[in-house]
């Protein structure tokens, strides 16, 4: 709705006003915006059109007239008939109903503005969770594309995924000291579809997902659109707090637990060698199922992490997940589950269920990286690149923020969690950050209570940016105190 590209041609001979008057109109009339539809903002359409309100006022008024459009005071502007509607008394399908029905929830308000703005080049993206196009390795990527095809198959492959990834997938995993054969091993379109399997092929409706909190999973609706409930559980300095969950399992009937001991997200935080060891102790006390989710596992600067959950998981107890869209590319939608092989069968179902299998090429490009020692060196140099970011970045904070917010250095990964100390509601700041193209992701994205975080990304935006995004945004904050 708020992505419209046309703009009037301001040498045309039609009037401005009669161009935008004829482009709503098609877009009611061809049924893009149907009965019941909210259309944009006067203020919007004027910005998205550059053209002045008053006409886009007037070009309104016109589609008014015509029966097409309705405007209620607090309501805003609705479509109210179409091409069907103005010739038959038979109305047409109210899509706007369809659309509120879907069981998949949408994002909340402020993840969907994240996302429209990601869209425009001109904001500065202070939270994006992804590598900068400029490290990513195009040049060699179209290298192994361009040579040795012998394992390419542009068909579809086994449902667990490529033999040779799986293969190699296995021969990589030994490197985190896990032991996992290609029968338990899953390929899938990334860490979110991971997810979306286990909540479609492992728990019921009404199940309770324990996680930590503030959690990346509260940014995403895959167990809530399933029926599903979150609960959090606190966190400290060593990660998920232990004491707790043995209590919540008890408290909530909890189906399993979600965590990223890696780095965390939105938080950066590294959980420890002993608090692993008791986490695992207690998950398998009370039989409660983990899952891993280990996709900034590679990112550490100077010292490797503990070894993941699942390394010393010898009941079945851990599902870890693995990708490269955090260190490779994000494109090539390839990642991994490890479990036990019962339910990575019925994981490998559900998948040629929805989607009959991940991009062979993908697949086949990430076997390669993988298999030919290519993947290693990349890491050794998007670590170095990352670290120097996450420095030039602390150095920053050091000297705009000091006076006003606290943070963590983070030992890998892409994430500073910031807290503001001083009274304004992240909330608030979003908008006005917006306002200047300073795109923030505030802490209420991954905790609703929470007003007073920011989860800073250091791989996104270039050293020109954040420089520039970091000093603006502490003006900002300072000018509004």
């Amino acid at each position: 709705m708020n992505e419209m590209q046309w703009k009037p041609l301001k040498d045309s001979s039609e009037p401005l006003h009669l161009q935008i008057y004829h482009y709503l109109k098609q877009k009611i009339m061809h049924g893009e915006w149907t009965v019941g539809t909210k259309i944009p903002t006067q203020r919007e359409m004027a910005k998205q059109f550059q053209v002045n309100r008053s006409t886009v006022v007037y070009a309104l008024e016109g589609l008014i007239a015509d029966g097409l459009l309705e405007t209620k005071v607090g309501d805003g502007t609705r479509v109210i008939n179409n091409t069907w509607s103005l010739l038959t008394s038979t109305p047409p399908p109210d899509w706007k109903s369809y659309v509120s029905s879907g069981i998949y929830k949408p994002n909340i308000d402020i993840i969907q503005e994240i996302n429209r703005a990601e869209a425009d080049p001109t904001f500065i993206r202070l939270g994006t969770g992804e590598l900068s196009p400029s490290l990513l390795p195009n040049d060699r990527m179209r290298k192994i594309l361009r040579t040795g095809h012998e394992n390419l198959s542009l068909g579809y492959v086994e449902p667990k995924g490529l033999l040779s990834l799986r293969k190699t997938v296995s021969e990589y995993l030994k490197t985190k000291g896990m032991v996992a054969s290609p029968e338990s091993i899953l390929i899938v379109s990334g860490g979110l579809q991971a997810l979306q399997l286990i909540s479609m092929g492992l728990l019921e409706r009404g199940s309770t997902i324990l996680h930590e909190t503030p959690s990346y999973l509260n940014s995403v609706h895959v167990f809530q659109s399933a029926g599903m409930h979150l609960f959090g559980v606190p966190m400290d300095q060593e990660g998920i707090k232990i004491k707790e969950i043995e209590r919540l399992k008890k408290q909530q009937l909890a189906a399993l637990l979600y965590t990223i001991p890696n780095f965390h997200n939105p938080t950066g935080t590294l959980m420890t060698e002993e608090r692993r060891a008791n986490l695992l102790k207690v998950c398998q006390n009370i039989s409660l199922p983990i899952i891993e989710d280990d996709v900034y596992g590679d990112l550490w600067f100077e010292n490797p992490p503990p070894k993941p959950l699942k390394a010393d998981d010898t009941q079945g107890n851990v599902l870890y997940i693995g990708s490269v869209s955090k260190t490779l590319s994000p494109g090539l939608r390839v990642g991994w589950i490890v479990g036990p092989e019962p339910v990575i069968d019925r994981l490998a179902d559900i998948k040629m269920q929805t989607d009959y299998g991940s991009s062979s090429l993908s697949q086949y490009a990430v076997e390669k990286w993988l298999s030919n020692g290519l993947y290693t060196d990349y890491l050794k140099e998007i670590k170095a690149e990352l670290m120097y970011r996450r420095d030039f970045t602390i150095q920053l904070l050091k000297a705009y923020f000091s006076e006003i917010a606290t943070w963590s250095i983070p030992e890998g990964g892409f994430y500073i969690w910031l807290r503001l100390e001083i009274d304004i509601s992240t909330k608030k700041l979003f908008g006005l950050a917006l306002k200047e193209h300073i795109l923030l992701n505030p802490g209420i994205v991954y905790d609703k209570s929470d007003y007073k975080h920011l989860r800073l990304s250091y791989s996104y935006a270039s050293l020109g940016e954040l420089e520039e995004g970091l000093v603006g945004l502490a003006r900002l904050i300072k000018g509004v105190l």
